[in-house]
């Protein structure tokens, strides 16, 4: 759109409004905003025109035709989504409150009303400043399949928009910077972003307490489900399971009982994406996992009130459940450092191996916290383990090579749960194969064999499914049946993922542990 025909002024009174409508600023903020931004865009003075008009309910539109005058005139280096991008974040940072103002209203709304007043304040301010970009978000394809184990819930991440070669070529020759050290570290607070790391003038921190140590509390710009919040450790220190870690999660949910958390793991492999800065990923949703039932109950006389089970789902899941923190503490510390000793070769269970005169640790915990509709306090004690050989490079218990063509990438807490995030090349990839099974377009034989086909690594699921559902479904049959096999796939993803498998061996192996940590089977 050409900046003649765009009344900036008269835009730039229609962000005000918003951010006035939506308490990003109040009335005695607006005239210094609309000099900041009238300075920014290089504008004498304001619009006349009042603005009469509703508003949207969210700025984008608003700030793309903002960011096609900078365009335009030249305030943005280049026209495409990195520069737009890097310059949205900085024209909501002039409209957002500073840091001390959103951690005091945010705290005084815990105190006067609730911490479900104060987390939803903050998260709408999180949405309304476009820190959340839910627009983008909301091009996810999401749906739920129906398994052995619940409910599954499946996404197709395609909220992140694809680069172009020059944004590629630009990413490429980019200086090397160690400032902030990482995405989670506490100084992306306001920093003005680069072409290799996100703006973050429209972004805010809660601090917080967790086991007297500074942590702060934060949303997700990504949001995989609902309220997806991120809570982190205010120094830069790496990831490491340990009681500490239990102690904070119950910690959290003390103060934020309508939120789960849980950590991923702290071993590659099995861990996030993130390994070098400890956080904690946090929420209001109710993952397909903790509505699992107990499998078997199991007691201890060490910790007398702590129920404990084996859920059915299908990685090991150990649940405790107790109103004594410290007798949980104490459980769960037990488990965490029995098992990162425990060995059993007939499940292929090595806690340590020897590599390069360098002993290798193997074993560790995905744990994951809530306050539970009994009023416990609740812990999801995740067993995992990252060992590799030379048949399974990417992991033994890891998804493997027949799944990969659907997920390769590490099982995190995210998926741990229940929710899959796949790639968002599997929205053409699976529309292509559902032509195929309405029999739009034809398969061809060996296509295994032409690499350079994205459909290549589906090609023996393509026949198996052909070979199932034929070539003449309806478009709605198809997409359904395709959803469905998806949903199987990921819940294949979770068994291989499980250290023990859930059939009689896999499960007598489970409760063999179980019994070498000291617990008595009930029922």
């Amino acid at each position: 759109m050409r900046s003649d025909h765009i009344n900036i002024q008269y835009e730039l009174e229609k962000l005000l409004a918003f951010a006035l409508e939506n308490r990003l600023i109040g009335e005695l903020d607006v005239i210094p905003s609309r000099n900041a931004l009238l300075d920014f865009f290089r504008i004498d003075q304001p619009s006349t025109q009042l603005v009469t008009e509703a508003l949207p309910s969210t700025v984008v539109p608003i700030l793309e035709k903002l960011l096609d005058y900078a365009a335009e005139i030249g305030i943005i280096q280049q026209n495409n989504t990195t520069y737009r991008d890097l310059m949205d974040a900085r024209i909501m940072g002039m409209l957002i409150p500073r840091a001390s103002e959103t951690s005091s209203r945010f705290w005084q709304l815990a105190q006067s009303e609730s911490i479900e007043a104060a987390t939803d304040f903050f998260y709408k301010q999180s949405v309304d400043s476009n820190y959340i970009r839910l627009d983008r978000i909301q091009k996810n394809q999401y749906w739920l399949t129906d398994t052995d184990y619940g409910q599954l819930e499946i996404t197709v991440n395609l909220s992140k928009p694809e680069k172009s070669p020059e944004e590629i070529a630009l990413l490429k020759n980019a200086p090397s910077s160690d400032y902030p050290k990482c995405l989670l570290c506490e100084e992306n607070v306001g920093y003005a972003g680069r072409i290799d790391h996100p703006a973050r003038q429209n972004h805010r921190v809660i601090p917080l307490s967790l086991d007297g140590q500074p942590w702060f509390f934060q949303y997700s710009p990504y949001v995989y489900y609902n309220e997806h919040s991120i809570v982190v450790n205010k120094n830069h220190v790496p990831m490491k399971i340990g009681v500490s870690t239990f102690r904070r999660l119950l910690s959290f949910v003390e103060q934020f009982p309508h939120y789960f958390i849980g950590s991923n793991a702290d071993l590659p492999i099995v861990g996030g994406s993130i390994l070098n800065h400890d956080h904690f990923q946090a929420g209001r949703h109710t993952f397909a996992m903790e509505l699992a039932p107990d499998d078997y109950l199991f007691s201890h006389t060490s910790f007398p009130y702590v129920k404990a089970s084996m859920i059915k789902w299908p990685l090991s899941v150990i649940r405790l459940r107790s109103k004594n923190q410290e007798q949980l503490l104490t459980a769960a510390d037990h488990i965490l450092e029995t098992w990162v000793g425990y060995s059993n070769e007939n499940y292929e269970i090595l806690a340590y191996t020897n590599h390069a005169n360098e002993r290798l640790k193997h074993n560790t915990v995905t744990p994951i916290a809530r306050y539970n509709q009994q009023e416990e306090f609740e812990l999801d004690i995740v067993l995992r383990n990252n060992r590799t050989d030379e048949d399974r490079p990417h992991g033994i218990f890891h998804p493997q090579r027949r799944l990969h063509h659907i997920k390769q990438e590490n099982i995190g807490l995210i998926e741990v749960m229940g929710l899959a995030v796949l790639p968002g090349r599997l929205k053409e990839e699976l529309y292509d194969i559902g032509q195929m099974l309405i029999g739009a377009s034809p398969y061809t034989q060996g296509m295994a064999d032409n690499p350079p086909n994205p459909l290549s690594k589906h090609s023996l699921w393509i026949e198996d499914l052909i070979r199932q559902y034929g070539t003449s479904l309806s478009i709605e049959k198809a997409e359904l049946v395709l959803q469905q096999e998806v949903g199987q796939k990921f819940m294949e993803v979770l068994t291989d993922a499980g250290v023990y498998k859930r059939d009689e061996l896999g499960l007598q192996g489970f409760q063999q542990f179980m019994t070498h940590s000291g617990f008595t089977l009930v029922s």
